[in-house]
């Protein structure tokens, strides 16, 4: 059997006891049936054509630490660069938010397309936490405090490049590279719907401390679960932890993380707690913002954690 099972979101109910082992033992499935396909192909081409830009396209638009949207070539996982770099964007169909990303000027089909791509995603995640609602049970009201919100959801471009991502005569005091392309983590939201190319390299730890690949599936969307999915179900869900292992040539994925609300406070749902909640209240807000921080510099102490909130 496949440690990370296949599910046809369009029809769901023969997966659902593997699906429901796979989000104990890894936190990692994937969809397919989902009839995206057509507009995944034109996010790639426009992903591509991106990266393929001459590098000042680029960096007209680089994050700051004051503003961290944009373009950025030298993030920090477990305070070690990452093999990559990336494009982030918040939900560009809101005239408020959009206002705060950045766009390549000169790619002017560009934008569209990630319109588009993030209205899809956005759909596909509350189909997919409809689908977890189910194999947890949640009566009407709790599925209310597990949810996701597009207006704080974001959208990553990721083009790992063979070799330094960042040019020799830039590199004066940055942090050295990783061991791997991206070191091991969880993502900090309720899950993750990714795309990624045919490279292969990423892999998730199961609870035994092993380590297997997620494999390249065609036509298919990889869903990971994130640190509030394992704080909400008292980690009954594990929220994957996850690298991507060095790539032989240069590999592109494409993460959308859906997000809890921004004023959300985190904390087992009362149906799911056996014995007693593992983990305090906290708030998205506050956890989002730390693990952002985190990666932007380092801090000198390793990274936050959804661990920090349990109870001791």
């Amino acid at each position: 059997m496949n440690p990370v099972p296949v599910v046809d979101i369009s029809d769901p109910q023969v997966s659902l006891d593997i699906l429901d082992t796979a989000c104990r033992e890894h936190g990692f499935f994937l969809l397919r049936g989902h009839g995206l396909d057509e507009l995944i192909e034109r996010t790639w081409e426009a992903t591509r054509s991106f990266f393929d830009a001459d590098r000042s396209v680029r960096t007209a638009i680089m994050r700051t630490e004051t503003e961290p949207l944009g373009y950025f070539d030298r993030e920090l996982t477990k305070r070690r660069r990452d093999h990559k770099e990336v494009l982030d964007f918040i939900d560009p169909r809101s005239t408020h938010l959009d206002a705060l990303n950045k766009w390549p000027a000169e790619l002017p089909e560009f934008r569209e397309t990630m319109v588009a791509h993030f209205q899809a995603f956005s759909d596909l995640s509350e189909r997919t936490l409809g689908l977890l609602h189910g194999i947890l049970d949640l009566a009407e009201a709790d599925r209310s405090l597990v949810t996701s919100d597009p207006s704080s959801s974001t959208v990553r471009l990721n083009h790992y490049t063979v070799g330094d991502p960042v040019p020799e005569q830039e590199r004066s005091g940055l942090a050295e590279l990783g061991e791997t392309a991206l070191g091991h983590h969880t993502d900090p939201g309720v899950l993750t719907l990714l795309l990624q190319d045919d490279t292969g390299g990423l892999q998730t730890q199961t609870t035994d401390g092993s380590w297997i690949d997620v494999p390249p599936v065609p036509g298919t969307v990889v869903v990971n679960l994130g640190d509030c999915m394992q704080a909400w179900t008292n980690d009954r869900y594990r929220a994957a932890v996850h690298r991507v292992l060095p790539v032989p040539r240069r590999r592109f994925s494409i993460p959308y993380f859906a997000n809890p609300p921004r004023n959300a406070t985190i904390a087992p749902v009362g149906s799911l707690v056996t014995e007693s909640p593992r983990y305090r209240p906290f708030t998205w807000r506050e956890f989002s913002a730390a693990r952002a921080y985190d990666n932007f510099s380092d801090l000198g102490v390793e990274d936050t954690q959804v661990t920090d909130y349990r109870v001791r």
